[in-house]
C-alpha cells in the first residue's frame, strides 16, 4: 500500500444569478409592516437577484442548480460523463413551477440531465451549511481513494421566504426580519485530486453545537400560505455564539502544532449574512485569535445571503473579477444553522472559473 498522502483541490468553479434584480428598498416597500425602519443600512444589501416564477424561464431550485453545474463543467477540464460523484445540497427543492421536490433525489436528476451516467449520486441537507458539508464529503471520498473527482452543486429560491416576511412581519424585532436578507442563485464546484500544494485543500473541518439549533427554523408559515424563516438574530449572532468558529479552528490548529497567523490566510470569507455580521465575525476572530484578519472577500451587497451558496459564489465572483489573487490562500468559514460553524483551508491557483 503507498504512502503517499492523497490531498483534493478546487478545480472548478461555477455559477447562476437570475437577470431580475429587487433592491432592498422595493422590497421593503412590500412590508407594509416595517414603517420606515431601513432594511438596507441595517443589513448593508443593497439588491439581490430574484428568480422568475415562470415555469419557462427555468429558474426554480432545480434549473438553476443545473445552471450552474454546467457552467462549472464548462470552466472544468473534467466532462460530465467523467464525475464519479454528484452531491446536491439545496436547501430548496423546488421543481416544475413550484412542486417541493423529495424524491427522486436531486442529485440523481442532475446527474442524469448533465449526463453524468456512470457517477454516484446523492443529496445532502445542512442548513446554510450544505455546500460545504458536501465539499467537505467529497474531499473524504476523494482523500480515501473512493472516487478521483466529483461535483458539489446547489440552487436556492430563497427569495420564497423574503415574499412571506414581507407580507407578515410587524417590525424590525420579527422573527421574519432576516428573512429579508436573501437572495436566489445557484453554484457549484468540481474537485479532483491535487497534484501540488499550489492547488490543494489543506483541510476542511465542521461542526454542529445543536444547543442552538432553535434559533433559526425554517418551516410552514403560521400565519399565511407559504414557508417561513423565524430567527432569533440577536442569540443568533450575539458574541458567544460568534466565538464558537475562532475556538473551534483554533483547537484544531493546536492539535496539530500551529497557529491561526501561522496559517498566513491571504483572504477570509463569512457566511454571506450582511455587512455587520460579516464585520462582527472578523471582529470577533481577531480578538479570539490575538491577530488581525485576512482580507475579507463579500458580494452580499449586490446579492444578499444566498444561502448554501454564499462561499463558493463569492469566491467565484472575485476570481473572475480579479479582486482575489490566484496562488493564495483561502479561508471560508460558515454559519449555519444548526449551529453549525468550521473552516475550509484551500490554496487555489489554477482554478477554472
Amino acid at each position: 500500500m503507498s504512502n503517499t498522502r492523497i490531498s483534493s483541490r478546487i478545480e472548478a468553479l461555477g455559477a447562476y444569478l437570475p437577470e431580475t434584480v429587487l433592491t432592498t428598498r422595493e422590497l421593503s416597500g412590500e412590508a407594509p409592516g416595517l414603517g420606515d425602519v431601513d432594511v438596507e443600512r441595517i443589513t448593508g444589501i443593497e439588491e439581490r437577484r430574484v428568480h422568475d416564477p415562470d415555469p419557462e424561464a427555468g429558474e426554480d431550485s432545480f434549473g438553476m442548480a443545473l445552471a450552474a453545474a454546467r457552467d462549472c463543467l464548462a470552466a472544468s477540464r473534467h466532462r460530465a460523463a467523467d464525475l464519479d460523484i454528484v452531491i446536491s445540497a439545496s436547501i430548496t427543492r423546488f421543481t416544475d413551477g413550484g412542486r417541493f421536490l423529495f424524491e427522486p433525489s436531486f442529485a440523481a436528476l442532475l446527474a442524469r440531465a448533465l449526463g453524468a451516467r456512470s457517477a454516484g449520486h446523492f443529496d445532502v441537507s445542512n442548513a446554510c451549511a450544505g455546500m460545504m458539508t458536501g465539499v467537505h464529503l467529497l474531499d473524504r471520498m476523494i482523500r480515501s481513494g473512493a472516487v478521483s473527482n466529483g461535483l458539489v452543486v446547489s440552487g436556492e429560491q430563497a427569495t420564497r421566504v423574503a415574499r412571506t416576511a414581507a407580507r407578515e412581519l410587524t417590525d424590525s424585532y420579527d422573527p421574519q426580519f432576516a428573512s429579508l436578507s436573501v437572495g436566489d442563485s445557484a453554484a457549484a464546484v468540481v474537485l479532483d485530486r491535487a497534484t501540488d500544494g499550489a492547488d490543494r485543500i489543506d483541510y476542511v473541518e465542521l461542526m454542529t453545537c445543536s444547543a442552538y439549533s432553535h434559533l433559526c427554523m425554517g418551516m410552514p408559515s403560521d400565519r399565511s400560505e407559504g414557508i417561513a424563516l423565524y430567527t432569533d438574530n440577536r442569540k443568533m449572532h450575539d458574541r458567544e455564539r460568534l466565538k464558537l468558529w475562532p475556538r473551534f479552528h483554533s483547537d484544531f490548529l493546536t492539535k496539530n502544532g500551529r497557529d491561526f497567523a501561522g496559517e498566513e490566510f491571504d483572504y477570509i470569507i463569512q457566511h454571506q449574512v450582511g455587512t455587520r455580521f460579516i464585520d462582527y465575525a472578523n471582529m470577533t476572530g481577531s480578538q479570539e485569535f490575538g491577530t488581525p484578519m485576512p482580507t475579507s472577500l463579500s458580494v452580499v451587497e449586490r446579492f444578499g445571503n444566498t444561502a448554501t451558496t454564499s462561499h463558493f459564489l463569492t469566491l467565484r465572483e472575485h476570481l473572475r473579477a480579479g479582486t482575489a489573487r490566484r496562488g493564495s490562500r483561502f479561508l471560508l468559514v460558515p454559519a449555519a444553522s444548526g449551529v453549525v460553524t468550521g473552516a475550509l483551508s484551500a490554496t487555489i491557483t489554477n482554478v477554472g472559473v
